[in-house]
């Protein structure tokens, strides 16, 4: 049993400050966007409109946390304990106090992310690592000192990155860098994989800097840095590659390419195992982000002519907001629409937006997660990662076969009214 315990906190408060790649810097306060949770006939739900802005007090108590804990570990004893936080989880006031708690050397806890901007004196690590902590999600940006100090606002660099060392020699790390063009890529992304293989980590995740509404700014703070243009996601996936090929350790690119899983969209790769999913028996449109359309398409055309997908220009499916769909052409649009689950929007609103051109459309949410986002496919096996896509594939089609349009009504073509 895994149990995750969030210890809350605030973007930009409690995590040291803002980071200058950071995106949530510059978020005001906006009106809730609708979502899945929200009810039929009232768009805003605490999801979306507190949950998706990670809008907290601050930090939760120490009492609280063990609390939560102790509910959700009442019955049986939890194989991992996974700490968290809006916030960055080193600059937890009771980190260690909790950890001992939970695990006292005995549970092994992951970190969930960190950029260790709350570790100023170099030594923390050892206590955390005998208190039980095994695996922690680190953000590095950088191994060079005056770029984290420049640009994560980071403090205390060196400190850090004795910590970081540290947990490197004793547990499972896996590091993240957000790249900027022109700042931590090129010969400074060389220098840090050089020094995390050096270090001993397990792998390094390289994020796609995100800098205008259709990378996902989708709360009205856009650009973050007015004079950067972000890698383009093919700019992202070349470096993943080499960074793979040159360095002993797990390489990712997020939100598109793991070399070794072939995620997110592994089917794709693995045509062979497209057998293993049901037939689709009916017709409808899957609409999805510009990102995982090559792939998602590519393995419904394999799976016959039933369905079609269509791309918004928003990169992340999970981002998709109003807007996307207002912006949409309909012309390929089927009257059987599947959307993915986690779209940040209402669904009376959906509707609307996807009925403007006079087709009566009903449109369905599909699963939350149909494929396993890079950044957590560095955890698993290629085979880990097929077998959750063709359970969630096998989801869908079902879905689809159950709501879709059935070929005979197809054949009469549309219903005039």
């Amino acid at each position: 049993m895994e149990v995750v315990v969030d210890v809350g906190g605030r973007p930009g408060f409690d995590c040291g400050n803002f980071c200058s790649f950071c995106y949530f810097k510059g978020v005001q306060r906006v009106e809730p966007s609708g979502c899945r949770r929200c009810e039929p006939h009232k768009k805003g739900c605490d999801y979306c409109s507190r949950e998706v802005l990670e809008i907290e007090p601050g930090f939760k108590p120490l009492d609280q946390m063990v609390f939560e804990v102790s509910q959700k570990t009442f019955h049986s004893s939890p194989d991992t304990i996974i700490i968290k936080g809006n916030g960055d989880v080193s600059c937890y006031p009771d980190l260690l106090k909790l950890v001992k708690t939970v695990s006292d050397g005995k549970v092994p806890v992951y970190l969930d992310y960190t950029s260790g901007k709350g570790f100023t004196r170099g030594n923390e690590a050892e206590a955390l690592v005998d208190a039980g902590v095994r695996r922690i999600s680190f953000s590095i940006f950088s191994t060079d000192t005056e770029l984290r100090r420049k640009y994560v606002n980071d403090k205390h660099p060196e400190a850090v990155l004795a910590n970081l060392r540290t947990f490197c020699e004793s547990c499972d790390v896996y590091a993240m860098a957000v790249l900027v063009p022109g700042v931590n890529d090129g010969p400074a992304l060389e220098k840090t994989a050089r020094d995390l293989v050096e270090m001993g980590a397990k792998g390094l995740m390289l994020m796609a800097f995100a800098n205008n509404r259709e990378q996902g700014l989708i709360f009205g703070n856009a650009p973050i840095m007015p004079a950067t243009t972000p890698h383009t996601v093919e700019d992202l996936r070349r470096m993943t590659n080499e960074i793979s090929e040159k360095y002993e350790m797990r390489v990712i690119g997020t939100p598109l390419w793991d070399p070794h899983t072939k995620a997110p969209f592994a089917l794709a790769y693995h045509k062979q195992e497209l057998k293993r999913l049901p037939a689709i028996e009916r017709s409808a449109t899957i609409i999805t982000s510009r990102v995982a359309y090559p792939m998602l398409s590519s393995i419904f055309r394999e799976l016959g002519d039933e369905v079609n997908v269509v791309a918004v220009k928003k990169e992340i499916g999970s981002l998709i907001t109003l807007e996307d769909f207002a912006d949409l052409d309909l012309k390929d649009v089927k009257e059987r629409v599947i959307i993915p689950g986690m779209v940040l929007a209402h669904d009376k609103e959906i509707r609307r937006a996807l009925r403007r051109d006079g087709k009566s459309r009903l449109v369905f949410r599909g699963p939350d997660n149909l494929t396993v986002e890079s950044e957590r496919s560095i955890y698993l096996t290629p085979r880990q990662v097929l077998d959750r896509e063709l359970e969630a594939f096998s989801g869908l089609i079902e879905e689809i076969n159950d709501l879709g349009i059935q070929t005979s009504e197809l054949a009469m073509g549309p219903k005039r009214s």
